[in-house]
């Protein structure tokens, strides 16, 4: 009982302490995946105040936090938004893949990681906060400008390459051999187009199997199937995160704005928790060797990103100042460059230092995402009233 005791007051002092670092992150403006990751550094090995004999819940709340996080992002899109964003956003899709990818790559075969290593950098590197964005532009207003469908086109691009990418990446992680692998790509390329068809044509079927008009009835379901199907994904060497998220793309219509509304409390919760448990199970005296490459890092991909978004706006025929806000708007990277760092070190394929230089990266990057999107204006009005005066 005693045990029972301790455990119980360290979850209520993280849970806590959670609270008040989102509260600190909301009024200074920035996402609070920083301050979780902070948090979690302070009191796991090697931090200040080493948590202990909290590991068996918040271990399983990092997984259900993993899945609920891409079931609200497959909840966002519907199977025809999805087909039309790819077929708009591809070409500069590619652009996106090619120079945001390569640096994470780069440096991870620098430093002697491997293939596998350097393919779980290459993603760390190169996708995009939705999470983060989204409240960007929420917060900027810019919601209805002219440049946002393209920065969400981009975004549609990158979760759909994640479905391919993930169970490839949890293949090779898993010692699969290259016929392995590219049946893991099979059954991916297979699940993604039968999620598709089947949410284009018989969506309201899902939909119908998991409403409910009763909130409590409805929750269960929702969050059942979206654990079973996990769980079914994760058993077929297909990630567990791409099985939530193709659900969430199934789902469509009224009942994915309700589960959307329903379930966004308890993803925030077990999101915050996932970012915890990242940091603790990060030793922050791995950090100061990897720093450099982090800051490094967070420098080239800043400005391939902004080279994304205008590359992209740009072909939309948008001026410089939509261009450039559409660059500034992809440059934040978060919650899911975490979950590739935590599926790669979780599966003990790769250096213990990948764990440490993902973190300082998303630290970086999650705070310089907004203050790029924030400061894009005045820069580009400071550089066109110079030019203009030129």
């Amino acid at each position: 009982m005693h045990g029972t005791g301790i455990s119980l007051i360290e979850l209520g002092a993280v849970f806590f302490g959670l609270g008040l670092l989102g509260r600190l992150a909301w009024r200074i403006g920035v996402s609070p995946i920083p301050l979780y990751l902070l948090g979690g550094l302070a009191f796991g090995a090697g931090g200040l105040v080493p948590l202990e004999g909290i590991e068996g819940f918040t271990d399983i709340a990092g997984e259900i936090g993993v899945v609920l996080l891409l079931l609200l992002l497959g909840l966002e899109y519907s199977a025809a938004e999805l087909v039309t964003g790819l077929r708009r956003s591809w070409v500069a899709g590619l652009v996106d893949l090619v120079l945001n990818a390569v640096p994470g790559a780069a440096v991870a075969l620098w430093l002697g990681w491997g293939p596998v290593g350097a393919l779980a950098m290459a993603g760390v590197t190169y996708i995009s906060s939705s999470g983060i964005v989204a409240k960007v532009l929420g917060d900027l207003g810019r919601l209805g400008n002219r440049e946002t469908p393209v920065i969400l086109s981009i975004l549609v691009f990158e979760d759909l390459a994640m479905a391919v990418y993930l169970p490839i990446l949890t293949g090779l992680l898993a010692g699969a051999t290259l016929l392995g692998g590219l049946t893991a790509v099979g059954v991916a390329l297979v699940a993604v187009t039968v999620v598709l068809v089947v949410a284009l044509r018989f969506g309201r079927y899902v939909s119908m199997v998991v409403d409910s008009p009763e909130p409590e009835v409805f929750l269960l379901r929702v969050l059942g199937a979206a654990l079973l199907v996990a769980g079914a994904a994760s058993q077929l060497q297909v990630s567990a995160a791409v099985g939530a998220f193709l659900l969430g793309i199934a789902i469509s219509g009224s009942t994915a704005e309700n589960a959307t509304k329903l379930l966004e409390p308890l993803r925030d919760l077990f999101a915050a928790v996932f970012f915890v448990v990242f940091g603790l199970n990060t030793d922050p005296r791995s950090i100061p060797p990897v720093l450099g490459y982090a800051v490094a890092l967070a420098v080239i991909t800043t400005l391939t990103k902004i080279a994304t978004g205008w590359f992209a706006a740009g072909r939309q025929g948008m001026a410089r100042m939509g261009r450039a806000r559409a660059g500034a708007a992809l440059v934040a990277r978060g919650e899911f460059s975490i979950v590739i760092a935590g599926l790669a070190v979780t599966a003990g394929a790769v250096d213990e230092q990948l764990a440490a230089l993902a973190t300082a990266y998303v630290l970086l990057m999650a705070v310089l995402g907004p203050i790029a999107a924030r400061v894009v204006e005045p820069v580009m009005g400071l550089f066109n009233r110079r030019a203009a005066a030129a």
